[in-house]
């Protein structure tokens, strides 16, 4: 498998042949096909008009193309990427543009599937959208008796084509909103020696607001938080709503915060300087149960230190280096070629205790379950004294830690060197 999601392995060795197929001749897959689903990326433009915001949909019209090209039949056509609202109707122009005068109908249905529980969520989900246009009933049915066969009937939504595509963008836009949020008063908490935590679960038991995504960490790293975002940003731009486009850029704005504090804060809290020390950093995925590494905090935090002339020695038990180094270029830009020593910088370890060997400080950065069950005291006993331990997560028990000698920051955590009133 290229990618790590617990529990699709087996899906696919169970279904493989049987009602799964895999092809690259698109031509029949198109022909044969009732429904087609689009599910390629629009990433954001990197140039021309909304770099860095917009969302180029290039490769949905090529999928459309390809479309009104092979099919002999009229199609109904899904969206299942997050796309932004409105890209439906160029598909649909795109579609019924076509030599054989056919009539294609386009639907939205975009995923609402969580990294690292996506098998979980496809199976019993909280809910699935469906947009399509009153023209569009009978093929809005049609999806709606697909999902039927394992979804009950009133967790399937149906709206306006608009209203589902850009539901989606609002979705991971409040979801980040949260984590902004919650991470915003971590630094106040820092200053006043208030805990996040407690904070987060007096808060969280309030109805009205819930306890889910209140938990502080060195901030979200999801490529979709960010690029939705963006993406909205651009929207808010283009109808002229400035202030909303605002908005919502400071949540961006207190995530990139966050990261830069959490790195500033290692290097404060050791001297000052970081220069020529080893510093182990545990976890590398944006989140557990996963491999993926685009826009993980992780990577901005080794980017800062990097520059600071330390060198962070990694391991994660998912996250290939190979990936790691192309996300680190992709995103930051910064490779071999421009960083002669990366190498000696960055450096992979194979499990916790190679990493932690020899180290001034141990960075927890992604909330693995296994780092909750490493071996702490062996660690310890191996790191450079001071050990220092930076907690981006908010995983570990600080207590226990410090009480084996390790000096130990949260995130939102009151500093007892700091305050004497704790």
């Amino acid at each position: 498998m290229p990618i790590y999601e617990p529990g699709l392995k087996e899906i696919i060795e169970e279904c493989r042949g049987k009602n799964l197929f895999f092809s690259t001749d698109s031509e029949k897959a198109i022909q044969d096909a009732d429904m087609i689903f689009i599910a390629v990326n629009a990433p954001t433009k990197i140039g021309g008009q909304g770099a860095g915001r917009a969302q180029d949909i290039i490769h949905c019209e090529n999928c459309a193309r390809m479309i009104a090209e092979n099919a002999t039949t009229s199609k109904i056509v899904v969206e299942k990427g997050t796309y932004p609202v409105r890209t439906a109707e160029a598909i649909a122009r795109v579609l019924n543009h076509n030599s054989r005068g056919l009539m294609h109908h386009v639907l939205s249905n975009p995923e609402f599937l969580a990294q690292g529980t996506a098998v979980a969520d496809f199976k019993d989900p909280s809910r699935v959208l469906i947009g399509g246009q009153k023209t569009d009933q009978e093929a809005t049915d049609k999806l709606v008796s697909v999902y039927v066969n394992w979804v009950p009937r009133d967790r399937i939504l149906t709206t306006s084509t608009w209203s589902s595509e850009l539901s989606k963008l609002v979705a991971n836009a409040f979801l980040a909103q949260r984590v902004s949020s919650i991470n915003s008063i971590s630094a106040l908490c820092e200053a006043t020696g208030a805990d996040v935590t407690e904070i987060s679960r007096a808060v969280g038991m309030d109805d009205r607001i819930g306890s889910k995504f209140l938990r502080a960490s060195v901030g979200f790293g999801k490529s979709r938080f960010r690029k939705d975002i963006m993406s909205l940003i651009y929207l808010c731009e283009s109808y002229g709503l400035q202030e909303c486009a605002e908005y919502w850029n400071h949540v961006i704005l207190i995530n990139d915060f966050q990261k830069k504090r959490f790195s500033e804060k290692v290097v404060r809290k050791m001297f000052s300087t970081v220069t020529g020390k080893k510093l182990a950093m545990l976890g590398y995925a944006f989140k557990k149960d996963t491999g993926d590494v685009r826009e993980t905090a992780s990577m901005y935090v080794v980017r800062d230190l990097i520059l600071e002339e330390a060198r962070v020695h990694i391991y994660d038990p998912k996250v290939k280096r190979s990936d790691m180094m192309a996300e680190f270029d992709y995103t930051c830009g910064i490779n071999a070629k421009n960083t002669p020593k990366l190498d000696q910088l960055v450096v992979t370890a194979t499990d916790p205790y190679e990493a932690c060997n020899g180290a001034h400080c141990l960075l927890i950065l992604t909330d693995w379950d296994e780092f909750k069950d490493v071996d702490y005291e062996k660690i310890f006993t191996s790191m450079a004294k001071p050990a220092f331990l930076f907690d981006g997560r908010n995983m570990l028990d600080h207590v226990a830690l410090r009480k084996i000698g390790f000096e130990v920051h949260g995130i939102g955590k009151p500093d007892p060197n700091e305050f004497s009133d704790l």
